[in-house]
């Protein structure tokens, strides 16, 4: 009896290392989908692991797999499935609590963060504030700073996001001042830029200006922060480079009083203090050129110092003292703002633009009724778009095709034609193609066309920076911008979508 029972707790134990072992795997595996953005397959993946950790009882685990098979669910707008994880995972977690009578607030707390994340996506302000409730409650019992920030985040964008504009700034600030007591300026600037993303999402105009105002000042101060503590090190290294120098005068010092005492016996050890006199003259030398040279490095450094001080803060002051109604100060304030928008673009081309539920042909109707009042004489608009809804980016993708049918209407000579079609290719596939009539394109530029700083250009006539920010935005919607090179008739745009 003793042998059979040894042999079955080994059976057991090799099962729960089975288990554990595959639950570990699957999520491995939905990770690395995740990364490849194949979100289908990590949806799946990830739910099969919480059911691994499920029905092992390792919470621990199950809860963030859950977590993100909900976010995967309301990703596209499957509400109900992703409620129905949660409830799944929050059923488990408070079984686990009943059977190690000890409550787990930190594992609550992402169940809750991810409800309110859908309510404020479906716009149920009541619901969002209950979750928000009980996400304060479980992140005061969990006593975990990580939780704390998180919250500060999530009031933020829920208050902004309901119109509590008092409320979302007084847990900004609270957020950036937690970010800046721990020098993390990196995070402290990436929510200001979340906080103007989400504002741009919602059509908050007034929100996005006071956020870009706050954010602007925020990065000169921090700008000076920094700039000081390099001034700092730079000053630090400034005294050391002088503190050698003093050593290498006194060592000086004493060797030209060897060479006095040397002189003195120069009667006696003439043949000998010749040539000890050539090589103490050539160190002499040596070390003079050594001085020079510190002396030199130190100047640049000071250079280089007040380089680094005034360099943040020289461009903006300068237009500030130039009318700016003139057409040279509007080209650089624009280009200035185009770079930084490129550099926040290549920075973020990893993080893809939420999407919703669009009619595509309405959609593209408003585009084309934009941009009639800039065609000339006689030039027609078409719109061909389905009636069908599909899942979309408005905000980005509309500001694209604005971009692409503004170039087409100044290319496109009187009595010519503008077309804007739309083209569902399959459930993840979309297509917008602007097509104008009129001269093609150069083939020289073409290969150029969507490449920032290509050619040296007067401002005043544009910086060539429209496309290329365009394509950077329509890879965040998860898509590719490319211009037809077999059209020959004038030129022709096509956005490819894979929502």
């Amino acid at each position: 009896m003793k042998r059979i029972g040894i042999l079955l707790m080994v059976a057991f134990l090799a099962v729960t290392a089975f288990a554990q072992s595959r639950g570990e795997s699957l999520l491995k595996q939905a990770d690395q989908a995740m990364t490849a953005q194949e979100y289908i397959k990590a949806r799946y993946l990830y739910l099969q692991a919480f059911q691994a950790f499920q029905k092992e009882g390792n919470v621990q685990k199950a809860v963030p797999a859950a977590v993100n098979v909900a976010a995967l669910y309301h990703r596209e707008n499957y509400y109900k499935e992703a409620f129905d994880i949660l409830n799944s995972a929050e059923t488990a977690l408070t079984a686990k609590e009943d059977e190690t009578t000890g409550k787990l607030p930190a594992l609550h707390y992402p169940l809750a963060r991810e409800r309110q994340k859908i309510y404020m996506k479906l716009r149920n302000a009541g619901k969002a504030a209950e979750q928000l409730g009980r996400m304060q409650s479980w992140a005061s019992q969990a006593a975990d700073s990580t939780l704390n920030v998180d919250l500060l985040a999530a009031s933020a964008q829920q208050y902004y996001l309901f119109g509590q504009t008092d409320k979302g700034d007084e847990a900004v600030n609270r957020l950036i001042a937690l970010y800046e007591t721990r020098s993390d300026y990196d995070n402290a600037g990436r929510c200001y830029k979340d906080l103007i993303e989400m504002a741009g999402r919602t059509g908050n105009a007034r929100l996005i200006s006071r956020t870009y105002e706050k954010y602007v000042a925020w990065a000169d101060s921090v700008a000076t922060v920094k700039s000081d503590a390099r001034v700092a090190a730079l000053e630090q290294k400034l005294k050391q480079a002088q503190a050698d120098i003093d050593d290498r005068d006194s060592s000086l010092t004493a060797k030209t009083a060897i060479i006095v005492g040397l002189c003195v016996l120069a009667a006696i050890l003439a043949a000998v203090l010749v040539i000890g006199a050539i090589i103490l003259l050539r160190y002499i030398a040596l070390s003079r050129r050594q001085k020079k040279q510190i002396e030199t490095a130190r100047a640049h450094n000071e250079l280089k110092t007040k380089f680094i001080s005034n360099i943040s803060a020289q461009l903006e002051p300068t237009l500030n003292t130039l009318p700016s109604d003139l057409p040279a100060v509007k080209a650089l304030r624009g280009f200035t703002g185009h770079i930084q928008e490129l550099s926040d673009l290549e920075a973020t081309l990893s993080d893809i633009y939420p999407t919703e539920s669009v009619e595509i042909a309405k959609f593209c109707q408003a585009l084309g009724a934009e941009v009639e009042s800039k065609l000339k004489p006689d030039v027609k608009l078409l719109v061909d778009a389905p009636k069908v809804s599909a899942p979309l980016s408005p905000e980005p993708l509309a500001r694209v095709i604005n971009h692409i049918l503004e170039n087409a209407a100044i290319y496109t000579p009187a009595g010519g034609k503008i077309t804007l079609e739309a083209k569902k290719r399959g459930p993840h596939n979309i297509q917008f193609i602007i097509t104008n009539s009129g001269e093609p394109i150069d083939p020289e530029l073409v290969t150029t066309l969507f490449k920032p700083f290509a050619d040296v250009r007067d401002l005043t006539q544009g910086d060539g920076l429209g496309l290329p920010i365009c394509a950077l935005l329509t890879t965040k919607m998860n898509g590719t911008l490319r211009i037809d090179e077999s059209y020959t008739s004038g030129a022709r745009f096509v956005i490819e979508l894979h929502p």
